[in-house]
């Protein structure tokens, strides 16, 4: 009677362990713990309400990073530059000499920007201003540590783009976004050799703004205007310039280009369906063949218009000698209101840019309180 006893017993613990273990099952795989997760989050040792948010941001930019850091390439300059030592002064009791020595000749080697691969052949696109240097030779650093000596230099004309060509094949290009779509508050990450020292360095953003109008390099480099650039708060240092801006599906939003003086994470890049204009056309003739209009301008939104009382349009501030508008014309101080009949409300460089080198455009112009109206055959521009 005991031993039957026992067995009940037995039998009974054994089912009330399968029980409890088939309904733990059961409620994991139907409820996933959701439950106690939500009154009971250290218990599972999880937050159910930005766990997932969490992994899903960082998973993102690793994957973005895993797939275009081999299209990220550092660019590295060489050249000789000649410098005399202000120690080499002698001093004597009528004031200082400069004695007869040879000035010092010094060479330079250092990596001073980004680019990124575009095509598996060998096209590398940068920054214009990064291959300012006309006279100093440039290589191009992979990933991997191969170096490759950078043969032909093509400089966009009006953009702050360069197109280099080096030797090789097999390589892996970046995939293109689509600039035009982009919106504020997007996701944003930026490559490049941030300082020319630290490669592959990587940022995180969103985008800050869109449409924004720069002004670019210095007194002794020359001023260049950008116009319908992306601002940025993904850190861009010096040695970013020319690297990918790219979205949150890896694909290239724009080339970094500048980094606003004065202010902190406010960066620059242009759009990439820029650069896709200027490839395509340099596809095709081997040269970056763009119209060239020779002004040098400011746009006057609507409340400027109003609180001036003059028409809103682009406000010409500078008119390039012997440029087309010239000859058409165009002054200092005119305001172009229609281009080709269409009112300027946008950036006058878009516009410009739709059109090809030997087309006849209208431009009506307001000057003195007068509007009249201008046609200039836009010609080729040249460095």
């Amino acid at each position: 009677m005991a031993k039957i006893r026992r067995f009940f017993i037995t039998l009974a613990v054994i089912i009330i362990v399968l029980v409890s273990l088939l309904g733990g099952a059961i409620s994991d795989r139907v409820f996933g713990y959701k439950i106690l997760d939500r009154f009971f989050p250290r218990l599972t040792n999880q937050n159910p309400f930005n766990s997932q948010k969490i992994v899903s941001e960082e998973s993102v930019v690793i994957d973005v990073v895993e797939k275009v850091s081999p299209s990220v390439v550092t660019v590295n300059i060489q050249k000789e530059q000649t410098t005399a030592s202000p120690f080499d002064i002698e001093f004597g009791p009528f004031g200082f000499t400069l004695p007869q020595t040879e000035p010092k000749t010094e060479k330079i080697d250092e990596s001073i920007g980004t680019g990124f691969i575009i095509s598996e052949d060998g096209l590398v696109v940068t920054n214009k201003h990064v291959v300012v240097d006309t006279k100093a030779t440039y290589k191009i650093i992979a990933k991997d540590d191969k170096t490759y000596e950078v043969k032909k230099i093509y400089r966009d004309p009006t953009n702050d783009l360069a197109i280099l060509k080096i030797e090789a094949i097999g390589l892996q290009a970046v995939e293109m976004g689509d600039s035009d779509k982009l919106k504020v508050g997007q996701f944003a990450i930026a490559i490049g050799t941030a300082l020319g020292e630290f490669r592959n360095t990587v940022t995180t953003g969103v985008i800050s703004g869109l449409g924004r109008g720069i002004t670019t390099g210095s007194v002794f480099e020359g001023a260049e205007r950008l116009d319908n650039v992306i601002q940025t708060d993904a850190a861009i240092n010096p040695g970013n310039s020319g690297g990918p801006l790219l979205n949150s599906s890896g694909q290239v939003i724009g080339i970094n280009t500048a980094v606003a003086s004065g202010g902190q994470n406010i960066g620059f890049a242009i759009p990439i369906n820029i650069i896709k204009e200027a490839i395509d056309n340099f596809n095709k003739t081997g040269k970056f063949e763009r119209p060239f209009l020779g002004i040098r301008y400011r746009m006057i939104n609507r409340d400027v218009a109003l609180m001036n009382d003059v028409p809103q349009g682009a406000y010409i501030a500078e008119v390039i000698k012997d440029a087309p508008a010239a000859k058409a014309g165009v002054k200092a101080g005119d305001i172009i209101t229609k281009f080709e009949n269409q009112t300027v409300k946008e950036e006058l460089s878009k516009l410009i840019s739709q059109k090809k080198v030997g087309d006849k455009v209208k431009l009506d112009i307001w000057r003195d309180g007068k509007e009249s109206q201008l046609e200039v055959v836009l010609q080729e521009a040249t460095e």
